[in-house]
């Protein structure tokens, strides 16, 4: 894992290249019955390996970022579709923030989502989690606000054991996630000690598109 000064700028050529490697990573370990869902937007183009190597079903999670009012890129917490928010309550109290601040911009993100949701899934219906090994697959995790929030939507279906996984972590984030039970176990394949966003790991990082979220997911039947 790399670590200290001698961290390369980047550990991955894009999302495919670290899907392909995550994949490699998680088919050494037993699944029961697994499910895979992409965290939309760039988990989903991650994840479409994890699911092929795993020969299980695709599915997409969604989750919005709530941002701090003036710094559209500062999350302080996130919502899905149909679960309640979730925020970090100590940057909330370091800002002077309360959830009734931000409703506004809850509602309008989880508006969003709904959106989302209805594009990429269309008429199907979300696949079945309950007592079933469920792995949520993003292609980072910084802050973890969007995670956290896409796994407790899932946690109230039920699975047999929720896991996150990511190519690149950041190590507090990762260690939270466990800690607080968010998720039953977190794999990483790297958790750099300068962590400098997830951007950062990977050669191409664009932002990925709606059509390739759509596209991605067709190609996993």
């Amino acid at each position: 894992m790399p670590d200290g000064q001698g961290e390369p700028s980047a550990l991955f050529v894009d999302r495919a290249d670290a899907g392909a490697r995550l994949a490699a990573r998680l088919r050494e370990l037993t699944w029961v019955d697994p499910v895979v869902l992409g965290l939309a937007r760039g988990g989903v183009l991650v994840a479409v390996a994890v699911a092929v190597a795993l020969n299980a079903p695709l599915d997409v999670a969604v989750a919005r970022k709530i941002a701090a009012p003036g710094y559209p890129e500062f999350g302080v917490g996130a919502v899905t579709a149909d679960g309640p928010p979730h925020y970090d309550e100590r940057t909330l109290a370091r800002l002077g923030l309360t959830p009734d601040d931000l409703r506004a911009t809850c509602d309008r993100e989880r508006a969003e989502a709904r959106r989302r949701l209805r594009l990429y899934r269309g008429d199907r219906a979300p696949l079945p989690v309950t007592g079933r090994d469920v792995i949520l697959v993003d292609d980072g995790l910084a802050t973890g606000v969007t995670a956290r929030a896409a796994l407790g939507e899932l946690r109230r279906a039920r699975p047999r054991r929720l896991v996150f996984a990511a190519p690149v972590c950041a190590r507090d984030s990762a260690s939270t996630l466990r800690i607080d039970g968010d998720a039953d176990d977190v794999i990483c394949l790297a958790a750099p000690r300068a962590f400098g966003g997830v951007s950062r790991w990977y050669h191409e990082f664009d932002q990925t598109t709606d059509e390739e979220v759509l596209a991605a997911l067709a190609s996993v039947s």
